[in-house]
C-alpha cells in the first residue's frame, strides 16, 4: 500500500469566455449532436485561448500533488523492462511551465500526455474540458489465432458488426451516408496499419497512447476489445485502438485480408467523435458545461460540512483503483456472445457468477472490488455457497478490465478463499511518503481529534505490522524514516497496513471453501491496483494458479501486474487538508 496523488477529472478555473456570432463559433456548428467529425470536435477544442493564470493554477495543483507521490524518485531511473516510463517529474513541469502554447487545449494536452506516459494509472491528469469526446472507429480489432495458417493474426474482431450496430443509426448512418461498408470489415485480417506492420502499430498505441500500466505487453492488451461488466451488465470494451479519447486521428489506413479472398485491400476508415460530456449550445455553453470549476472539483472541509450531523460516519476507506475513462460509453456485449448458464445466487452489481453444464466448475467474474461495500461480501459469500451445494471441485475467478477499489474488498476475497478466519491481514505492508505537509495533516488530525471518519489520513485507518490497530491520536510520521532513491533523500511513514477485518460483516471462514490447488484465477492482464494485489498474495502466499491471455505472439510475454497504490483523488486530498485547517499552509494546492 503506497498513498500517491492522482488527478481525475477535472474541470477547469473559470474564465470568460466572450461570445462569438454562430458562423464564427465552431462549437456551435456540433452543438446538439451525439456525433461530430473529429476535425470539427478539435476546432472547438482549439478555439478556447491559452490563459496563463490557467497554467499557473493547473501547475500549482499538479506539482502540490505530487509531493505526495510515493514513485517520484523511483521515476528518476526505472529498473529494465520499465525504463522506458522513466521521468524527471520536476523537470517536465518547469518545461510545460515555460513552453509556448497557442491554445488552451496545446497546454493542457501537454500535461496529459505527461502524466500518460508515465504508465501510472494512479496518477494521471484528466481534463473533462477535452476528455468530452471518444474517438470511435467501426475496427475494434483482436490477436487471434489461426488453426489453419497455425499462427497469431490481428484482425477486425469478428462480431464487430453487431457490436457497432449497437451505437445506433446516428453513428452507422454517417458512415451509410459516405458510402463506407462497415459491416464487411468484420473478421477481416489486418495486415498493416498505417504501412506498419499491425503489431508494431500496437505497439505505438501501447506506447503513447493507452498509459494506466507500467508493463507494455499489459498496455497491449488495452488496445484490443474486451469483454466486461459495466453498470452491472456484460459489456464490450472497443480498446484504445478503437475508442480513445484523443481525437486528433481523422482515419487510419488498414490493408485488410477480407474472408474468402486472396488479394489483400488498402481500406481507410474513418474516425467519428461521441460525445460523452455533457451537452452544450455553443462555444460558452461548452465551456461553462464541460470546463468551468464547479463544487466538485476541489475538496470541502469536513467540520463545516458535517458540523450538524449527530449520527456516526462511515470510515473514510481506502481505494487502489486506476483510471479507464469512466465516462466513456459502455457498448452491450451483443447477445450471441451473453453466457448461456444461468447466474446463481451471488450475483451482484460487479460479480457475476455461474456453474458450468459440468457442474464441476464454478466461475466468478469480479468486474471491480468497488460498489456497494457490504454487497460484495454478501455476493462472495453467496456465490461461495452455490458453488458448494452444486458439488463443485473447480473455481475460476475472472479479473479481466478489472482496475481495482476498496483495498480491504481485495482482502476479504483472499481471506474467505483462502480460510483464513481470525489471523489477520491477508496483504502486504507498506509506508506512506511523509513529505513535510503530510506530516502537518497526520498532527493536526490528532490535535483536533479528527479519526478515520473524517479522513483518509487518521492513524485508525492503520495497524502496525504485527497486525495491532493503530489509535487515532498516534503519529505513524513521527519519526519519519530517512530513505535514499536514485541518489534523492526521501523519508516515509512507519511500516503499516491496512484496518480490514474490523470492517466485514461476514466472519471468515477457518479453513478454505475449496482446494486451492484447484482454484486458478485468468485475465486479460488489465488487472491494476486491489486486483493486482489479491492476484499477487493469492498466487505468492497460496501458490494460486495465474493465467494471462492475449498480447503479442513471439516476443517472450511476460506479465508484471500493477503495484496496488491507494490513491487520493485532488478533490478527497484536498478535503484532507481543509479538514486539518491546511488550506493556507504554503506547501497547501490552491483550489482549481
Amino acid at each position: 500500500m503506497r498513498l500517491a496523488g492522482l488527478l481525475l477529472g477535472l474541470p477547469l478555473l473559470a474564465f470568460q469566455v466572450l461570445s462569438a456570432p454562430a458562423s464564427d463559433d465552431p462549437c456551435a456548428k456540433i452543438a446538439g449532436k451525439s456525433y461530430a467529425l473529429p476535425r470539427d470536435v478539435q476546432a472547438c477544442y482549439k478555439s478556447f485561448p491559452f490563459n496563463e493564470t490557467i497554467r499557473q493554477n493547473v501547475l500549482a495543483v499538479v506539482s502540490s500533488v505530487f509531493d505526495f507521490y510515493t514513485f517520484e524518485n523511483f521515476y528518476l531511473d526505472l529498473p529494465s523492462p520499465f525504463h522506458g516510463s522513466t521521468a524527471d517529474i520536476r523537470t517536465a513541469i518547469d518545461r510545460i511551465n515555460k513552453t509556448e502554447y497557442s491554445n488552451d487545449y496545446h497546454f493542457m494536452k501537454d500535461v496529459y500526455d505527461f502524466t500518460l506516459r508515465m504508465n501510472d494509472g494512479h496518477t494521471r491528469f484528466l481534463t473533462s474540458c477535452y476528455t468530452a469526446y471518444q474517438n470511435i472507429i467501426p475496427a475494434p480489432i483482436i490477436s487471434l489465432w489461426d488453426p489453419k495458417k497455425k499462427e497469431h493474426g490481428v484482425y477486425i474482431a469478428p462480431n464487430s458488426d453487431e457490436l457497432v450496430a449497437l451505437l445506433g443509426t446516428t453513428y452507422t448512418g454517417y458512415y451509410d451516408s459516405i458510402g463506407f461498408d462497415w459491416k464487411r470489415l468484420a473478421g477481416a485480417q489486418v495486415l498493416a496499419i498505417e504501412g506498419a506492420d499491425p503489431y508494431d502499430y500496437i505497439d505505438r498505441v501501447a506506447d503513447w497512447q493507452v498509459g494506466n500500466y507500467l508493463d507494455h505487453n499489459i498496455r497491449v492488451n488495452s488496445v484490443f476489445t474486451s469483454y466486461r461488466i459495466a453498470a452491472g451488465s456484460w459489456s464490450q470494451r472497443v480498446g484504445d485502438f478503437a475508442g480513445p479519447v484523443d481525437i486528433s486521428t481523422a482515419d487510419l489506413t488498414f490493408k485488410l485480408l477480407f474472408a474468402n479472398t486472396t488479394e489483400p485491400e488498402d481500406v481507410t476508415i474513418p474516425y467519428y467523435a461521441n460525445l460523452i460530456g455533457i451537452a452544450f449550445k455553443d462555444k460558452e455553453s461548452y465551456w461553462k458545461n464541460n470546463c468551468a470549476a464547479d463544487q466538485s472539483t476541489n475538496g470541502v472541509d469536513l467540520k463545516i460540512t458535517f458540523r450538524n450531523e449527530s449520527t456516526r460516519r462511515e470510515p473514510r476507506r481506502p481505494i487502489a483503483s486506476t483510471v479507464d475513462h469512466g465516462r466513456m460509453n459502455a457498448i452491450a456485449l451483443p447477445d450471441p456472445y451473453l453466457p448461456t448458464a444461468p447466474p446463481v445466487t451471488g450475483t451482484t452489481e460487479v460479480i457475476k457468477s455461474y456453474i458450468l453444464p459440468n457442474n464441476k466448475t464454478g466461475v466468478m467474474f469480479i468486474s471491480s472490488f468497488g460498489g456497494d461495500y457490504y454487497n460484495f461480501q454478501l455476493g462472495v459469500a453467496a456465490s461461495m455457497y452455490s458453488f458448494q451445494q452444486a458439488g463443485v471441485d473447480n473455481v475460476l475467478i475472472d479479473v479481466s478490465n478489472n482496475g481495482g477499489g476498496y483495498v480491504c474488498l481485495g482482502h476479504f476475497l483472499h481471506a474467505f478463499l483462502a480460510g483464513l478466519g481470525d489471523r489477520g491481514y491477508a496483504g502486504f505492508e507498506s509506508t506512506n511518503r511523509a513529505n513535510p505537509l503530510a506530516q502537518k495533516i497526520v498532527k493536526n488530525a490528532i490535535n483536533l481529534e479528527l479519526d478515520s471518519s473524517w479522513l483518509y489520513f487518521a492513524a485508525n485507518n492503520w495497524a502496525f505490522p504485527n497486525n495491532t490497530r493503530m489509535y487515532p491520536w498516534y503519529d505513524y510520521m513521527d519519526p519519519a524514516t530517512n530513505i535514499t532513491v536514485n541518489g534523492k533523500e526521501d523519508q516515509t511513514s512507519q511500516r503499516l497496513h491496512d484496518v480490514c477485518q474490523w470492517s466485514y460483516i461476514l466472519e471468515i471462514p477457518s479453513k478454505p471453501a475449496f482446494d486451492l490447488s484447484k482454484v486458478a484465477i485468468v485475465s486479460n492482464g488489465l488487472c491494476s491496483s486491489t486486483c493486482a494485489l489479491f492476484s499477487t498474495a493469492m498466487s505468492e502466499q497460496h501458490k494460486v494458479k495465474v493465467a494471462v491471455f492475449g498480447g503479442k505472439p513471439n516476443s517472450e510475454m511476460e506479465y508484471r501486474a500493477m503495484a496496488g497504490n491507494q490513491v487520493l483523488e485532488w478533490p478527497d486530498l484536498d478535503t484532507e487538508i481543509k479538514t486539518t485547517n491546511l488550506k493556507k499552509d504554503p506547501l497547501a494546492g490552491p483550489d482549481l
